[in-house]
């Protein structure tokens, strides 16, 4: 199947608008790609950003992605559910998830509550200095790469939460602001949380026994990233890995908990339900675009999925007027 050459179908945009604009540009054409993102989060000259979100209000959930810059996701009000290395946690605000670069995260409602977040990016060589830098060497290498044990949720009963809340808080009410030089101030304040978590918690981290799981599963995600609205044989991606497709399956399996066949539905069905959401595409083109050949069985699973059609998920969220070109729902 060919791509839709409107839309070239790229992940759709999962953030609302940014509230924190720390560049002269608009933010609106950012495209926000599910397992790695390959555009830049703020400008090259100052890359960092903040964006407010709320689940289901802008999206019901973001699929686990991946991608080199540094996230916190700072939860202010609701409760929701978030995904990092493939382990769940159920979070109410307030709350502060620290995503550091290269892990697999993702976030989505928890049974029927809302959660609104602040969503925070900003590229680690805004803290990075030369090679033979002992700053960048001793303290921003090892907290980055993982070597501190912070635990993925901080939240206000744990001692520590103050303390590292403090510089995101900080860089929240200047950013409202923006007085020249405040770029200053930011910078100072990011590297004001790496010494909270050095200081707060000095011990190693233990070895993660899946690492090496979830540094193969990774090419599977991206490879399903740049081809679902395409046909997609098993065989295509355990030759992508060098194995059987048997293997391939079992190795899926246990790492996702769920058949590869199952989460490509899914993930299909979480674009279709955006571009459903953003799109004035008729119901029959955005089941095309997001890989489904017949328009009954992409009517019958999104229902099994999201519990309503297409055409009602569609009206409940802001778009009454359906292009009326695929004969009904």
């Amino acid at each position: 199947m060919q791509r839709n050459e409107k839309n070239h179908l790229k992940p759709p945009i999962f953030f609302a608008n940014p509230v924190s604009v720390l560049y002269d540009t608009d933010m609106n054409t950012i495209e926000y790609e599910n397992y790695r993102e390959e555009k830049e989060h703020g400008s090259p000259l100052f890359p960092y950003v903040t964006y407010l979100c709320s689940i289901p209000l802008d999206f019901s959930e973001v699929p686990v992605h991946w991608h080199d810059e540094v996230e916190i996701i700072y939860v202010k009000k609701g409760m929701g559910t978030v995904y990092v290395n493939l382990k769940s946690f159920t979070v109410k605000g307030p709350a502060i998830v620290l995503i550091l670069p290269g892990c697999l995260h993702g976030i989505r409602q928890y049974g029927e509550d809302s959660m609104e977040y602040e969503n925070i990016i900003f590229h680690p060589n805004l803290l990075y200095g030369t090679k033979s830098d002992f700053v960048s060497r001793e303290f921003v290498e090892p907290v980055l790469s993982g070597a501190y044990d912070i635990p993925a949720v901080l939240t206000p009963k744990m001692p520590q939460y103050r303390q590292i809340a403090a510089p995101i808080d900080a860089c929240d009410e200047i950013c409202r602001q923006k007085p020249k030089g405040f770029q200053l101030f930011v910078k100072g304040q990011l590297f004001q949380l790496l010494y909270a978590l050095i200081s707060c918690f000095r011990g190693t981290a233990p070895g993660r026994k899946n690492q090496k799981d979830l540094e193969r599963i990774k090419p599977v995600l991206k490879y399903v990233e740049r081809h679902y609205p395409e046909k997609i044989p098993v065989s295509d991606i355990a030759g992508e890995l060098g194995v059987s497709e048997a293997h391939f399956m079992r190795f899926f399996k246990e790492i996702m908990e769920m058949s590869f066949v199952t989460y490509l539905n899914h993930y299909r069905l979480t674009m279709a339900a955006r571009l459903l959401r953003i799109s004035g595409d008729s119901i029959l083109e955005i089941s095309q675009e997001t890989g489904f050949q017949n328009l009954s069985n992409f009517n019958r699973a999104f229902k099994k999925k999201y519990g309503q059609t297409p055409s009602d998920y569609r009206k409940g969220n802001g778009r009454d007027t359906e292009v009326q070109k695929d004969g009904g729902r």
